[in-house]
């Protein structure tokens, strides 16, 4: 872990799709982030490669943008990214607009406070919180008592692998699962 207020500046790369090899760029403020590996980045959309073409996506803790990104890439139709760091919110606009236009929107907000605003519904779900807040049971729970979810959407949730995984709403169905480094990476799909 990094030393509180210490600056990084780091990238991930696009790894498929039709900008596939692009960096994206980011600061790291903090030493917070910690986008998802190339690895672990390719066998979740090795899982989703069929779900893509058209899908509603929403990246609730962006961070780097990699997720969202990806899942635009490799096609689908539009992609919110919730991210509550103004500076990074930047970043992904500056970034990501350029190469998806209208069909990414970047929200800068706090995400369990962000999603009883919206009004949308999604096919595809991120979440990959910072490990230590305990974010993800709260927004796996809001996402299913708001009715933010289409039937049978997908949800893609990390969680630092010694901590177990966080519960989910009893009506999502666990997929595929694979931990990678301090990583578990788990696919669920609401039935």
């Amino acid at each position: 872990m990094k030393a509180k207020g210490k600056t990084s500046k780091g990238q991930v790369r696009i790894i498929g799709g039709e900008f596939r090899g692009h960096r994206l760029h980011f600061v790291d403020q903090g030493g917070d982030l910690r986008p998802s590996g190339d690895r672990l980045r390719e066998t979740l959309f090795n899982w989703l490669q069929w779900e893509l073409s058209g899908a509603r996506v929403l990246d609730l803790f962006a961070g780097s943008g990699a997720l969202g990104a990806e899942a635009l890439s490799r096609g689908a139709e539009r992609a919110i990214l919730v991210e509550k760091k103004k500076e990074r919110c930047s970043d992904l606009s500056r970034q990501l607009r350029p190469l998806f236009g209208e069909r990414v929107v970047v929200q800068c907000a706090d995400a369990l406070k962000w999603l009883p605003r919206t009004a949308e519904r999604f096919d595809l779900v991120f979440i990959d919180p910072p490990y230590d807040l305990g974010l993800a049971e709260p927004a796996c729970r809001a996402l299913e008592d708001l009715k933010l979810l289409m039937p049978e959407a997908l949800i893609y949730v990390e969680s630092r692998r010694q901590d177990g995984a966080p519960e989910v709403p009893e009506n999502w169905r666990l997929l595929k699962e694979k931990s990678g480094g301090d990583a578990l990476a788990r696919l669920f799909q609401r039935e």
